[in-house]
């Protein structure tokens, strides 16, 4: 079914059928407007990773054609990211001195690493890293970014250079000072501007419209300088050099490679997070299926040749696969069409942005980076959760106080601690029968729930392992403690006990000999058949036999309620 951008339409082409004939015109002409949109994005994101702007479009054509062919989604467009710029700035300008080709030659070792990383995780079947990143944790690294991308483009956006200034507080302080002084280009920073608020307004036009803002933004600003001659009043990016893509790795030892391959894994972590999410976003809203694993070599591969051809690194974007979408995108040929298209550019309209002002890009920059800021998802954290709203808040601080490649570093770990505490103390109650309801509920959320005489019903919502064993140990003690009854058995609601390790089988035995020892008997209701296994194999099979598992909780409840 079409909607109304024509989007679904666009995506019902067989991923595998992208070389047919009728997909061809739709395509190219999709990839022509796609390229429109690729050169002053491409060359913004380039400016913002501290690189030449040319960098950025090779990165786009490299990209673009390798994934054409290599790629596994119907229609997903790589290259340059604004979320990238930030940890690709942070990783080679203090290592470039200022000197551009150094800053060139050390962003494609980067792209070579990223490259790397993630060819090896395809075969080492690494994909699920991507969900390491949790939404609050990425909420709030997002939008971290989104500042720290935000304040580096200020300078730009005042016709001033950024002085060597790198951390986010003083580039502000830095700004608002040369605007207290006086010391800004006031026509570079009006264009910038205007460029902010048509991108703005555009950002709020029906999708296959927004293109439109970018186009008007750029053109109109290139013919203003030409037309009055402002190429001698404020900084113009200047004319391209032509030629084709060419390997650009040269100067840099050891110690490059050594300072680069660290940040190169957070870069990588986060390009197949983003490719994956959108990935997945597209295949599930077209009811198809995405392997995620050869996107993760699309990806890799295309960063690899990024790298050697005199590009950096890049991801997915949700901002250009809808502009090739809306354009009539029906494959994989679009994005191998808008990367021919840019090359044709290259060689022969290179010297079309020599009136551009820089303060153009800086607009289309800060844009971008506003957009990185998910407002509906942080509105549902606040409202749904106060510890993953307290995740997002020290992630967003976190990048801004230890900067951006620590700041990978940081989202990871308080993923991860997120998943251990889960995992540490998962969720776990007392059952109690509920009057007119069948089966058993939740204590705490039925307080007038009755017990069962004689039993205590327990959950216990993990699998057992080292760390968690205590814990169910001392729940089950607990609710038998507490019983206003005396109990004659306990039943572990197990189906949310889907493993055991040998030292939660310790735990076992020992609350198992402990309750025995004051006449009570331990058996469990819908225990998985592995975890049986797990046990007979662990020398369990008699002490936990046959009369200690039950099919249902009601069946157990049933058994030993007849007891006396």
């Amino acid at each position: 079914m079409a909607t109304k951008d024509g989007s679904e339409a666009a995506l019902k082409t067989n991923p595998n059928n992208w070389h047919r004939w009728k997909n061809l015109l739709p395509d190219v002409g999709a990839g022509l407007l796609l390229c429109a949109f690729l050169v002053p994005a491409g060359m913004a994101y380039s400016t913002a990773s501290g690189l030449p702007p040319v960098a950025g479009l090779y990165a786009s054509i490299v990209s673009l054609i390798i994934y054409g062919l290599l790629g596994p989604s119907r229609v997903l467009i790589l290259g340059p990211d604004s979320a990238l710029a930030p940890l690709i700035a942070a990783a080679v300008v203090p290592l470039s001195g200022g000197d551009p080709h150094r800053a060139l030659a050390l962003a494609g070792l980067l792209a070579i690493f990223v490259g790397v990383y993630l060819v090896l995780g395809y075969f080492l079947k690494l994909g699920f890293l991507s969900n390491l990143l949790s939404k609050p944790i990425r909420t709030g690294y997002l939008a971290g970014l989104a500042v720290v991308v935000g304040l580096s483009q200020l300078a730009g956006l005042l016709g001033r250079s950024s002085d060597g200034v790198t951390e986010p507080w003083n580039q502000l302080t830095s700004a608002i000072g040369r605007v207290a002084r006086g010391d800004f280009n006031m026509i570079a920073a009006l264009i910038g501007g205007i460029t902010i608020v048509i991108l703005l307004v555009a950002t709020r036009l029906p999708t296959n419209l927004r293109l439109l803002g970018i186009l008007v933004t750029v053109g109109g600003s290139m013919v203003a300088s030409a037309v009055f001659g402002l190429n001698e009043m404020l900084p113009v990016v200047g004319a391209l050099p032509s030629g084709l893509p060419a390997p650009a790795l040269s100067g840099f030892s050891w110690g490059d490679v050594i300072a680069t391959a660290g940040p190169a894994a957070g870069i990588a972590l986060l390009a197949f997070a983003d490719t994956a999410v959108l990935s997945r976003s597209l295949a599930q809203r077209n009811g198809v299926r995405v392997d995620g694993g050869k996107e993760m070599l699309a990806l890799g591969s295309a960063n690899a040749a990024s790298g050697v051809l005199g590009g950096f690194p890049i991801s997915a974007s949700t901002s250009r696969t809808p502009v090739a979408l809306n354009a009539g995108a029906r494959s994989r040929l679009a994005g191998l069409a808008a990367g021919l298209w840019l090359l044709v550019f290259m060689l022969t309209l290179p010297g079309v942005t020599a009136h551009l002002p820089s303060s153009v890009l800086s607009g289309v920059v800060i844009v971008a980076a506003a957009s990185m800021v998910d407002i509906d998802g942080i509105k549902g954290l606040i409202r749904s959760s106060r510890i993953e709203t307290a995740l997002m808040a020290g992630t967003f601080v976190g990048v801004l106080v230890l900067g951006v490649l620590p700041g990978v570093v940081l989202a990871v770990v308080l993923s991860l601690a997120v998943f251990v505490q889960a995992t540490f103390s998962p969720y776990r109650t007392e059952l109690v029968k509920v009057a007119g309801r069948p089966g058993f509920h939740d204590i705490t959320r039925h307080p007038e729930g009755r017990r069962i005489p004689g039993l205590a019903l327990v959950r216990f919502d993990s699998p057992l392992f080292f760390a968690n064993g205590q814990v169910f140990v001392d729940h089950v003690r607990d609710i038998v403690d507490a019983s206003p009854q005396p109990v004659r058995c306990v039943i572990v609601a197990a189906e949310g006990i889907t493993g055991v390790d040998s030292t939660a089988v310790e735990h076992l035995v020992q609350l198992d000999e402990y309750l025995e020892k004051k006449g009570i008997s331990l058996v469990f209701a819908e225990l998985k058949g592995p975890v049986k296994d797990r046990l007979a194999k662990f020398g369990l099979a008699d002490r936990f036999d046959r009369g200690h598992h039950f099919s249902t909780v009601e069946s157990a409840v049933e058994h030993f309620s007849g007891q006396s």
